[in-house]
């Protein structure tokens, strides 16, 4: 006949169970995850100045801080900036030394990747100027993506529950890709037309298909993009905010040699992450959850952006998401 177990038995038990329980919350909180800034176009200007570094918040901040802001409260501890080696010393000077100093101050890595024109198999085409696009951006950085990691664009902002919601998938989900899918309407300028990657999503969440969308603009209850096409406010987008698994970038390095040895137009053919990444959906070499976020974009894409822009981070501030030390709470988690 079994016996129940007794008072100091059950006690014991429960205790043990509590500390593997805290053990594994500790292992799964505390995994290194990486964020990619992809800041290789600073100078690249809008009409009226330096995108990147327009000042939007109340003590001069620019969108790169809300970005490591929101990137290290969701646990983000690896920082990669992607960057060209001529505008190193003045980005470090406006950007990097001050994000070296908080990353000290809480745990973090910062780094730097170059991304360049000739830093690719083979030799440069004669004559080709134009940047090779993003897909080299990241892979400037594999020497550092041997973890989950996140892209970013350095002049978009995304809120703070898109960081939280990307870095909980990477955390727990070691084996597919995600991409932040953000609402169209949360997305569109009153300026002009915006593009954007369309995401068609199955009855499980993964996506089947993004397609880059040109000139969409809200007309009433819906938007209408180039050659009419309608489409419904609701419908989910791509604004480049990925999370990939560290197997990616090998998959990414094989797609960026292919690319260069089929390429169509030497002078200006561009190797896009989401148009590799749709290829390898397509041809089912990877799987991408769409992960929802109803934050609301900002991004300058027209001079005549910034004074809305310029509302949009007061009322943040003035509903509590940030406060005045943009990094008190982060210092003091």
């Amino acid at each position: 006949m079994m016996k129940e177990p007794g008072w100091f038995q059950t006690g014991l038990q429960r205790i043990l169970s509590s500390w593997q329980q805290t053990a594994l919350n500790l292992e799964v909180t505390d995994m290194n995850t990486a964020l990619v800034i992809m800041a290789a176009g600073l100078g690249s200007r809008y009409e009226g100045g330096i995108k990147q570094i327009t000042p939007v918040g109340p003590s001069g901040e620019i969108i790169i801080d809300y970005s490591v802001h929101d990137a290290l409260k969701a646990g983000f501890n690896r920082i990669i900036f992607v960057i060209r080696k001529d505008i190193e010393k003045d980005f470090r000077e406006a950007i990097g030394s001050r994000m070296e100093k908080l990353a000290g101050q809480v745990g973090a890595e910062i780094c730097y990747a170059y991304q360049a024109l000739d830093d690719i198999p083979g030799s440069v085409p004669a004559g080709r100027t134009k940047p090779w696009g993003t897909g080299q951006a990241v892979l400037a950085a594999k020497a550092w993506l041997d973890l989950p990691y996140m892209v970013i664009n350095a002049d978009d902002y995304y809120g703070v529950d898109a960081f939280s919601t990307v870095h909980e998938f990477l955390v727990h989900n070691h084996d597919d890709q995600a991409v932040a899918g953000f609402i169209l309407k949360n997305t569109l300028s009153a300026n002009g037309g915006v593009t954007r990657g369309i995401i068609k999503v199955d009855p499980e969440g993964f996506v089947t298909d993004i397609a880059e969308t040109k000139d969409i603009r809200q007309e009433g209850d819906h938007a209408v993009a180039a050659g009419g096409q309608i489409l419904p406010l609701d419908a989910h987008v791509s604004m480049n905010m990925w999370g990939f698994q560290p197997a990616y970038t090998a998959l990414l390095e094989k797609g960026f040699a292919d690319f260069l040895d089929h390429m169509k137009d030497p002078m200006t053919d561009e190797f896009l992450l989401p148009i590799f990444t749709n290829d390898l959906i397509h041809e089912d070499k990877v799987k991408v959850r769409v992960l929802e976020s109803h934050d609301r974009w900002f991004g300058i894409t027209y001079k005549e952006d910034l004074p809305q822009v310029l509302k949009d981070f007061r009322t943040l501030y003035d509903q509590g998401v940030y406060s005045q030390d943009l990094y008190s709470d982060i210092k003091h988690q």
